[in-house]
């Protein structure tokens, strides 16, 4: 029979699902059904117990309609013989328009939390992430996809902070006042653009004074390497692979895989087929072998202790052989049976993330 480990994931856009639904938001969560990649029955089959619940906020719905040609995979062309893709980036967010977003998923997260009698908790601290594996509750952490709803005096962050929010992204994809992502493009490297805004370095600032963690993830190469001289924390990528096995922006250089190792922080492997495939297809056909094949070559580069999980479920295209939620169990087998032991499998999927938050958080 295979084991079913406790997964704290890295990365999920569940909150965002839910929150497009017309109703039902907080219900489907606990019903269950086919749509998506995680819900409270789901996460029980699988042993998910929890992870970073993003609250990321998308195009006004009228620039989304405009966007649809240009999504990863549709602007694709043979490149040198090879495939290749671009995504034209989004403008910034109105300001306004991000904060009404951000307190609707917000809410959203607390109603869950509300509605579930006890079986998910918003955790603020490691110990109350400990506890909740402990005892089998699903751990829920207040994240920020991208800072558009925080003011560059940075009032907002200490209210938001107030009200759980305990990990940051500084940027998604789409510039702000912060700082500069990377792109969706194939093939291409993390190093386009400026570094992070005067503001932008205050926030980091600010957020290790709180005990925010600064997730890595989406921001370029010269945000990396400002976010690397000045946070007095470990370094953070939650849902990023390696970019030496999918040539992504959106992945991590050799470079900045062994700075994350140096700080004794965490990369949360994404499961996003366009990010682990060598040729960056998001072709759903995809083994979760793929997986495994970016674990190994981080594993052996960085150490077992600097790696995690970070499905980006309900926000990307999942191997086939994983699915949703339910498919971890599948995951875990192919780690151990490519060589990681059950000890490396208790780090992968729980361990670190609790060591590197104990470090972190105040």
């Amino acid at each position: 029979m295979t084991k079913k480990y406790p997964v704290f994931d890295g990365h999920n856009d569940t909150l965002l699902r839910l929150f497009e639904k017309e109703d039902g938001q907080t219900q489907s969560f606990f019903q269950g059904g086919e749509k998506g990649h995680i819900d409270l029955p789901r996460a029980r089959a699988g042993g998910f117990a929890g992870g970073f619940f993003a609250v990321f906020v998308p195009n006004p719905r009228e620039e989304q309609d405009a966007e649809v040609d240009d999504f990863p995979g549709t602007k694709s062309s043979a490149k040198g013989g090879g495939f290749a893709y671009e995504m034209s980036m989004p403008a910034p967010l109105d300001f306004g328009y991000a904060t009404r977003t951000v307190m609707g998923m917000v809410r959203l997260l607390y109603a869950i939390e509300a509605d579930s009698q006890g079986e998910v908790t918003i955790v603020r601290a490691a110990e109350e992430l400990e506890r909740a594996i402990d005892d089998g509750v699903l751990a829920a952490v207040l994240h920020f996809e991208g800072a558009e709803a925080i003011d560059t005096d940075l009032n907002a962050l200490h209210v938001y902070y107030a009200a759980g929010l305990r990990s940051l992204g500084i940027v998604w994809s789409r510039h702000n006042a912060f700082g500069y992502g990377v792109p969706f493009k194939y093939p291409a490297g993390p190093d386009i653009g400026p570094g992070l805004t005067d503001a932008g370095k205050r926030l980091v600032t600010e957020c290790n004074t709180l005990g925010i963690m600064v997730d890595l993830s989406h921001l370029n190469e010269a945000g990396f390497w400002d976010v690397a001289a000045r946070t007095s924390a470990p370094l953070v990528a939650t849902h990023s692979n390696a970019h030496a096995l999918c040539a992504s922006p959106r992945n991590l250089t050799d470079k900045q895989l062994d700075a994350v190792a140096e700080s004794n922080g965490v990369v949360g492997l994404n499961y996003h087929v366009g990010f682990l495939r060598a040729d960056g297809r998001s072709d759903q056909e995809t083994s979760l072998s793929e997986i495994v094949r970016h674990a190994v070559y981080m594993a052996d580069r960085i150490g077992v202790d600097h790696l995690a999980l970070g499905s980006d479920f309900d926000g990307a295209k999942m191997p086939a052989d994983l699915k949703d939620a339910a498919g971890l169990p599948r995951l875990t087998a192919a780690l151990l049976d490519a060589g990681f032991s059950d000890d490396d499998l208790m780090k992968i999927t729980h361990q670190n993330w609790i060591r590197v938050l104990r470090q972190t958080w105040r």
